[in-house]
């Protein structure tokens, strides 16, 4: 059964995205709301952000862009949408992730 997907903040429209990334971005993501956890390059885990924690992985014309993203039990949370501009992760995105993570999960009554 293919989970529901929540965003805490972020969507992905245009601009920033093409269609054609937003394709690529619909289609990666349906398969982790179906149980299917693509390879990387196209996602690669971000434990420190949490556990079951991960980030889509995104190139395009327009630049590079991460979604970060929780797989629940009962759902997939997106955490964030990000325009990447350095080699490691910015730690404000760290702790925003974060921090929407735990708001969610006191919300939610996990």
């Amino acid at each position: 059964m293919r989970k529901p997907i929540f965003w805490l903040g972020s969507e992905i429209k245009t601009p920033p995205f093409s269609e054609k990334v937003r394709q690529e971005v619909g289609f990666l993501l349906g398969r982790v709301q179906d149980g299917f956890i693509p390879d990387f390059p196209h996602i690669r885990p971000m434990p420190s952000i949490g556990k079951a924690c991960y980030e889509i992985r995104v190139n395009s014309t327009e630049g590079q862009w991460r979604i970060v993203f929780r797989i629940d039990v009962d759902a997939v949370i997106i955490a964030d949408v990000f325009h990447k501009k350095t080699a490691q992760t910015p730690m404000t995105v760290i702790q925003r992730c974060k921090k929407r993570l735990s708001q969610y999960d006191r919300i939610a009554g996990e």
